[in-house]
């Protein structure tokens, strides 16, 4: 297992220096098409265009690393938007940070170095989230409940915990994955 860790922080090293590259790529115009797309500055600045930039660069890293790890993009990006409304820079009163609000210690053990970078953080939650999936049999409910109180609140209750924010917190993402 630890190989294949070495290898798939390898991968996403890779990733984050040259930018999210089609799957499958048949020629250089295409490679130089969509670099030339994701780097382009087309001299509009105000703080809504970029917003909207951001938004789209943040949707793109989560469909690939969605595709990247098996996990449904829709729901990635449903947990996304709740954690944090896609933003990298939100860090909340419990210290969670960035797009998925990783919590220091679960992005540590996920190998995330910066929770702030968005390539970075998506990547570790979406593996997250893959290993809750994997935990639960699937059940998005019950992963989507571990994502928010942890795996042992959801095993200790056999489901969703009875906790206001847990309970809120999953119909709020389930609304959005709908």
């Amino acid at each position: 297992m630890q190989a294949i860790s070495r290898v798939l922080d390898r991968i996403n090293s890779i990733e984050q220096r040259f930018g999210n590259v089609p799957n499958s790529v048949t020629d250089f115009s295409t490679v130089l098409a969509t670099a030339e797309k994701n780097t382009s500055i087309s001299g509009q600045n105000n703080s809504t265009t970029n917003q909207q930039k951001n938004s789209d660069n943040i949707s793109n890293i989560i469909e690939f690393t969605a595709k990247k790890y098996g996990v449904d993009a829709k729901l990635v990006m449903a947990v996304a938007k709740v954690e944090s409304g896609l933003s990298p820079d939100v860090v909340s009163t419990a210290g969670a940070v960035g797009v998925m609000q990783l919590m220091p210690e679960t992005a540590q053990g996920l190998g995330v170095r910066n929770s702030k970078d968005p390539r970075e953080n998506i990547d570790g939650g979406v593996r997250y989230l893959k290993q809750l999936m994997t935990t639960f049999d699937g059940d998005v409910t019950k992963v989507v409940a571990a994502y928010n109180a942890g795996p042992q609140a959801v095993q200790k209750y056999n489901g969703v915990p009875p906790y206001s924010e847990t309970k809120d917190y999953v119909a709020k993402v389930m609304a959005q994955y709908k």
